[in-house]
């Protein structure tokens, strides 16, 4: 214990600008800023990383007077806040099918409340989101965040983050992915669902006494859930590539600044 906080005194600094980065991934990461998950819990599991995070990295390149401690205070942040946030967009794609998914069955007026953001949500969207989670939970995604973290120091040493153009254009693409994702994934309940549509529009033209809205409705609904049930095995592995996928965004941000100097404190 009294070597922890030996090491706290004498990384001081660093050990702040560590904790900062940490902080903004607790902040946007899904898993990490669930409300259900007591702030205590958040602010000690950000504490113990954090000192572990300082305890293996090399400062001796680091040149704290270069700039302003404040500056380097905003660059970690945004580093933090920027990874927090690729994983929620690509979470965020869920949400997206969910949404596509009611629409087409007629779930469209109904919400539910997400007991982890606590806000209104699909009621399938809330569905596929969970079911999501549990997937990633299985995959170890957590793990593979938590080690994207520690990584970044090789990619985005301390005080080298820079705002550049490749930024905002790899966030917008980021963005169009999540909505091609939730298009992608929905794609089965919308073919079913053009096809019963074409198919209530053949009956009314055979059947006019046949009142189609009655009929309608709850064979849409009928339809909808069983092509659900029937593509849950698909959804597991589309989901476990959009997870790779994710990761695979991480890194990209990474190395669009180039590898560090920042060397591993291994002794």
């Amino acid at each position: 214990m009294d070597y922890i906080i030996d090491g706290i005194f004498i990384k001081y600094k660093l050990f702040l600008l560590v904790l900062v980065r940490v902080s903004g991934i607790f902040v946007l990461t899904p898993f990490f800023s669930s409300q259900n998950i007591p702030n205590t819990l958040k602010i000690g599991f950000s504490f113990i990383l954090s000192v572990l995070i300082s305890d293996i990295l090399d400062v001796s390149k680091i040149n704290f007077s270069e700039t302003s401690y404040f500056v380097l205070v905003i660059k970690e942040l945004m580093v933090g806040l920027i990874i927090g946030f690729i994983c929620y967009a690509f979470f965020t794609s869920f949400y997206v099918l969910g949404q596509i998914v009611d629409m087409e069955i007629g779930f469209g007026m109904v919400n539910v409340i997400d007991p982890q953001n606590r806000v209104q949500v699909p009621i399938m969207g809330n569905f596929y989101y969970i079911l999501a989670f549990l997937i990633f939970l299985t995959m170890d995604g957590h793990h593979q965040i938590i080690k994207a973290l520690v990584e970044s120091y090789k990619y985005i040493p301390i005080g080298r983050f820079k705002f550049n153009q490749e930024l905002p254009n790899q966030l917008i693409n980021i963005l169009s992915t999540t909505f091609k994702i939730g298009f992608r994934l929905s794609s089965p309940v919308v073919v079913a669902m053009l096809l019963s549509d074409i198919l209530l529009g053949i009956l009314t033209r055979v059947m006019p006494q046949m009142n189609v809205f009655v009929v309608g409705i709850p064979l849409k609904i009928l339809i909808g859930l069983l092509i659900i049930c029937i593509t849950i095995p698909l959804f597991s592995k589309s989901s476990s590539n959009v997870f790779k996928e994710m990761v695979n965004e991480i890194y990209i941000f990474f190395k669009s600044f180039g590898k560090g100097w920042f060397k591993w404190d291994t002794e």
